[in-house]
């Protein structure tokens, strides 16, 4: 990890797009203004962590989903199969 001292109104520049720049300084806090191309998602870490948790439950779901589908299918099907009389 780099870090860097900087005072207000002062800036980092990340590539040749990205600028991070110290609005203001108070006693418990940073207020911090960032400057990217808008195609660019820029999210506080925590709502990211929100968003990726989320997005792992919604795929479990969904996989638990299609489990439970096939487990039920291959039950009936097993069933079918067992059934004496000619189809």
């Amino acid at each position: 990890m780099l870090v860097l001292t900087r005072k207000k109104d002062e800036a980092i520049r990340i590539g040749s797009d990205i600028v991070i720049r110290i609005v203001s300084i108070d006693k418990n806090s940073v207020r911090i203004g960032i400057e990217a191309p808008k195609d660019m998602t820029i999210l506080r870490e925590e709502l990211a962590l929100a968003v990726s948790e989320e997005n792992i439950k919604a795929a479990k779901e969904t996989t638990d989903e299609i489990l439970a589908k096939l487990k039920e299918r291959l039950m009936s099907k097993d069933a079918a199969d067992d059934d004496p009389r000619p189809s």
